[in-house]
């Protein structure tokens, strides 16, 4: 489809975070299917261990704690946090590339990376949280998924609880009972906070400039 003037407009960093388990990688991966909202996934790095699910460089790059540590002391991270005892990080050259063309960065981070990037990024974020229905259903889905030990599904469902105290800090929150559902809310707000004034201002201005003359 041809684009108009008015279809110029800045790029949006779109953050999904959740406590472990209560669904945004799965949310994440449908955005990212629907090739029509032409989203980018902002790839992040981390010193954790592969999943044996997970792909190098899809899912995460994964690096050593020296890497990773250059990195952060070089500024080449627009956010960093340590989850679990292990590192995670973005890499903001290509966060920056994709928001010059005009296009849109989805991230899947948690709070604390939420933060650093909101007070890097500025009004170029929107952030949404992802809550679970119960906690019940929560520590359910952790043990389907069958990654982790025991002792390592219940520090999880300590952390969710801390994470999940954090709602207040973001633009939406969202329940994640069922999944459609919640899906269809996000492109509800994709598309809401894709036609906001500020992000589209500049291919506005010049249509607006023009049809005046007319």
């Amino acid at each position: 489809m041809p684009t108009t003037p008015t279809d110029a407009r800045r790029g949006i960093v779109l953050i999904l975070s959740s406590p472990s388990g209560a669904g945004k990688t799965t949310l994440t991966r449908m955005l990212l299917q629907n090739r029509d909202l032409d989203l980018t996934l902002s790839i992040s790095v981390t010193t954790r261990q592969r999943r044996s699910s997970e792909v190098d460089g899809i899912h995460y790059r994964f690096i050593t704690q020296r890497q990773f540590e250059s990195m952060r002391d070089n500024g080449e991270l627009l956010e960093w946090a340590e989850v679990h005892g292990n590192f995670y990080g973005t890499p903001r050259g290509p966060v920056e590339e994709i928001l010059s063309r005009g296009r849109d960065a989805l991230f899947d981070i948690d709070y604390q990376g939420t933060q650093q990037v909101r007070e890097k990024m500025g009004s170029d974020t929107v952030t949404i949280f992802i809550l679970p229905p119960s906690m019940k259903e929560l520590r359910a889905r952790l043990e389907r998924r069958a990654e982790d030990t025991r002792e390592a599904i219940e520090r999880r469902l300590d952390n969710a609880r801390n994470e999940i105290q954090r709602w207040k800090q973001y633009d939406y929150v969202l329940v994640n009972d069922d999944l459609q559902t919640s899906f269809d809310d996000l492109l509800a707000i994709l598309r809401a906070e894709r036609q906001r004034r500020p992000r589209r201002a500049k291919g506005i201005e010049e249509f607006v400039s023009r049809l005046l003359q007319e």
